[in-house]
């Protein structure tokens, strides 16, 4: 079925062929060093290698897709560093690690040194917030493969963060329990997906629209919420913490990765930020879509037992984290989510009317 988001030139994993015949020539790897076989296999949010008796290193590689054409658009650099730690750094503390270093890559058509100087502003400004290094990167001049929107300010930027986590204590949801309450995290907007979608549909970026107390090109730029400090508190607390999971492209669907084959009825839903009631209406975006795109306002979910959902909200509060219990684990097999408000039922990659 074709969908706003694959007529802006954008694929699902599942409508790639090439994708799973590439995880097909990679899974053998696993064999190629049997001291360190990854615990899990392909596709949670980041993976982890044993490295010694019941520890383990978490490793996760992520960008910031076309989010770094607003940036160049806007000529605006100094944010977009941010978002490349918090893609990272949120899909590691996923299995249950603490974050500890990160390397980035720079790609660039120029060797801008403003734009250099600027990306290490927004960098350094995540690892702060993430309680993170980086100690090291690559730098490469790639006229030839690279083109802005302007003539010579085209980048890419690509980052891969690792943490430690104890094997006992890998988090992949595979403990979730029929009852298990819902609890989510709210986002600062769109983060880093499904921003091809957002600019066909706002192209003009700096219009000034006053819901959103800016121009378009800001509110696209506002940066990816980094969750480390939650999950670091929620996890060192006597909560009994099921999965954390990143509510990323592919939206709340991003809760069927788990284990468990279990389906999560989400019966309630914060008020999203306005930016996706504004790309809604401009591109005439049915609900089906923009939950399959997009965060709609909740960046990040724990599943804790119910008993414990005020205390995760708490802990949340305490950290500077807005939470919601959004609904509760059921015992449906097939690994589904509703989302009760909008009347929608997602499975096998897409959402539709229930």
């Amino acid at each position: 079925m074709e969908t706003a988001y694959s007529r802006s030139g954008v694929k699902s994993a599942g409508e790639m062929p090439g994708f799973k015949a590439l995880l097909k020539h990679l899974a053998p790897t696993f064999d190629f060093a049997p001291n360190a076989r990854p615990v899990i296999g392909f596709g949670y949010y980041a993976n982890v290698i044993p490295v010694a008796p019941n520890l383990g290193i978490a490793i996760s590689t992520d960008g910031v897709g076309t989010k770094i054409l607003v940036a160049e658009a806007m000529r605006k650099f100094d944010t977009i560093g941010i978002d490349c730690v918090a893609m990272n750094v949120n899909d590691v503390v996923c299995v249950g690690a603490r974050p500890l270093s990160m390397v980035d890559y720079v790609a660039v058509e120029k060797a801008d040194d403003e734009l250099l100087s600027q990306l290490g502003v927004g960098l350094a400004e995540g690892a702060r917030q993430a309680e993170i290094s980086i100690p090291g990167g690559e730098l490469a001049q790639v006229a030839e493969m690279i083109k802005g929107s302007t003539e010579g300010s085209g980048f890419d930027l690509v980052g891969t963060c690792i943490g430690a986590v104890a094997l006992d204590r890998v988090l992949t949801g595979r403990d979730i329990q029929p009852g298990d309450a819902i609890v989510g995290l709210a986002s600062s907007g769109i983060h880093s997906n499904g921003l091809t979608l957002a600019r066909r549909v706002l192209p003009d970026l700096r219009e000034h629209v006053s819901e959103l107390g800016g121009s378009v090109g800001e509110e696209l730029l506002r940066p990816t919420r980094i969750y480390a400090a939650f999950a670091k508190a929620l996890l060192a607390s006597e909560v009994d913490v099921k999965a954390l999971a990143h509510i990323t492209g592919d939206g709340f669907l991003n809760l069927t990765r788990v284990e468990a084959d279990v389906t999560f009825e989400v019966e309630r839903l914060p008020d999203p930020p306005p930016v996706f009631e504004l790309i809604q209406e401009r591109g005439a975006i049915p609900d089906e879509e923009m939950f399959a795109v997009y965060n709609m306002g909740v960046g990040f979910v724990t599943v804790v037992p119910r008993a414990q959902a005020s205390r995760t909200i708490a802990i949340a509060d305490q950290t500077g984290y807005k939470a919601f219990e959004l609904g509760s684990v059921t015992d449906e097999p097939g690994r589904r989510v509703y989302v009760r408000p909008r009347g929608l039922v997602g499975e096998n990659g897409r959402f539709r009317q229930a």
